[in-house]
């Protein structure tokens, strides 16, 4: 009995040990973000926590080269700030164009050179000067203070959907994408981790063409990504939770804090029990940028009041209404929304969005 109780600490001590140095920590980011600290903004609510969630287009590696040639430059082909509650509560996950047009800082570049502050497409910032520059962008145009990042590249991202056995959603038309490498039958689908790569990624075939409809397509993806991993056959069955956290682990570029198991822990324990019905998705508010239709540049002082709302730990509210204006106030036609009439407390701003507890499949 003694032997066995050792040979199964000593095999959950290899686990533990192997998931723990799978995780890369961004010391690069980490020294540049020090170097600039009295300039970030300060965070105005213990416990609240803000997540900036990096999805790189690198070519770099085996499993990259075939989505193009590697020209030696990232750029940042999603980015989502993550906002997660301070009684965790709730997390609001809001998406950033990468055509948005932005201030980008001096940074400092791979060769150890230093960038000119530009007026720029947002994912200049991650080409220029990776994760930090990036992270220096959003708090700039947000004045919210990024406490962690994670970066993962498509071959990581393939195999933590692979790990989870895919994830399923639901189409309204066939797909047939040759640029994505991507064809669907319409109804109910299963993608595995190819499929939903060209899925997240795909823009001239589906919808409108735009990267707005792009974002919104991701944020359904990602709610069903959520209900997915929330289910009990995933958290509760350690034959399958392990290959997920392997994957997850060997794809994550993080911030120092959160290169450990310890770390990434004490952030999702309290995430995993927020019903889905308040884990929210929605994208800046954005148009047309006056100089260029093919840019995005923010809609104020809508924009604003999302910032301060996350800024402040203030409840958002998202609608999934296509007609409604992004940041409107109050709900559009034809929402519902119970209000006591005698409460004087003013509604939240709603923004167009969707959230986890939203299936199309059901």
């Amino acid at each position: 009995m003694g032997l066995v109780v050792v040979a199964a600490a000593g095999a959950g001590w290899a686990v533990y040990a192997k998931l723990d140095s799978n995780i890369t920590a961004d010391e690069a980011a980490a020294a540049e973000l020090a170097r600039y600290e009295k300039e970030r903004p300060t965070s105005l609510v213990h416990g609240a926590q803000n997540v900036l969630l990096i999805g790189s287009d690198s070519r770099a590696g085996s499993g990259n080269r075939r989505y193009g040639r590697d020209s030696g430059t990232e750029r940042s082909d999603t980015t989502i700030l993550l906002h997660l509650s301070a009684e965790r509560r709730s997390a609001t996950a809001v998406s950033i164009p990468r055509d948005l047009m932005v201030d980008v800082p001096g940074c400092r570049r791979a060769d150890g050179r230093r960038s000119e502050p530009m007026f720029a497409m947002f994912n200049y910032a991650f080409q220029v000067g990776g994760s930090a520059c990036t992270i220096r962008t959003v708090e700039r145009l947000t004045d919210i203070r990024i406490d962690h990042h994670m970066v993962v590249d498509f071959h990581g991202f393939k195999e933590m959907i692979d790990a989870l056995e895919g994830v399923e959603i639901c189409l309204t038309g066939p797909i047939n994408d040759k640029a994505a490498k991507l064809r669907l039958p319409a109804g109910k689908v299963t993608l595995d981790g190819e499929q939903a790569l060209g899925y997240v990624r795909a823009r001239k075939s589906l919808g409108d063409g735009s990267d707005t409809e792009r974002m919104h397509r991701q944020q359904r993806f990602l709610a069903a990504l959520v209900n997915k991993v929330q289910s009990n056959d995933v958290l509760l069955n350690p034959v399958r939770l392990y290959p997920v956290l392997d994957a997850a682990t060997s794809s994550l570029t993080t911030d120092p804090a959160l290169a450990n198991l310890r770390g990434l822990y004490d952030l999702v324990r309290g995430v995993r029990d927020i019903p889905t019905e308040r884990v929210q998705f929605l994208t800046v508010p954005r148009e047309s940028y006056i100089h260029n239709a093919n840019r995005d540049q923010l809609v104020e002082p809508e924009a604003e009041r999302l910032f301060d709302r996350l800024r402040t730990d203030t409840p958002v509210e998202v609608v999934d209404s296509p007609e409604m204006h992004h940041g409107s106030e109050g709900p559009p036609s034809g929402t519902k929304r119970l209000v006591e009439a005698a409460d004087p407390t003013p509604p939240p701003p709603t923004f167009r969005g969707n959230t986890a507890a939203e299936n199309p499949c059901r």
